[in-house]
């Protein structure tokens, strides 16, 4: 159990990370799914494989993260208020947001209708 526990907690997904140089020319013209994190939120850590599995399983849309901490200039312009917040956005526009931990399958299905 220690283990696993230490692999949530301990565990970063490597990932493309959007900053404020690369946030607008990723998102536009594509749909992307965002995992809004920080490093501190024990959900997040709990999270954040799952977002990597389904990142493997769903081909159609790019993933990415996003460190709300280092880049609280874009959580501010998209309201991220609590942690993790999953945006969903196609062609530059926030489509759907999950706030809060939740499902692989309630996750993905989201996901797969953008």
């Amino acid at each position: 159990m220690q283990i696993f526990i230490n692999y949530l907690f301990y565990h970063k997904i490597k990932m493309l990370q959007l900053n404020k140089n690369n946030f607008e020319k990723e998102i536009k013209d594509k749909a992307v799914v965002i995992d809004c994190y920080a490093d501190w939120c024990a959900p997040c850590r709990i999270l954040s494989p799952i977002f990597e599995e389904i990142s493997k399983e769903v081909k159609n849309v790019k993933f990415f993260k996003l460190d709300v901490d280092e880049n609280s200039e874009i959580a501010s312009k998209y309201s991220i208020l609590s942690i993790p917040t999953i945006l969903l956005i196609k062609n530059g526009k926030e489509v759907d947001r999950i706030i809060g931990l939740t499902s692989k399958e309630n996750l993905k299905s989201r996901i797969e209708k953008i």
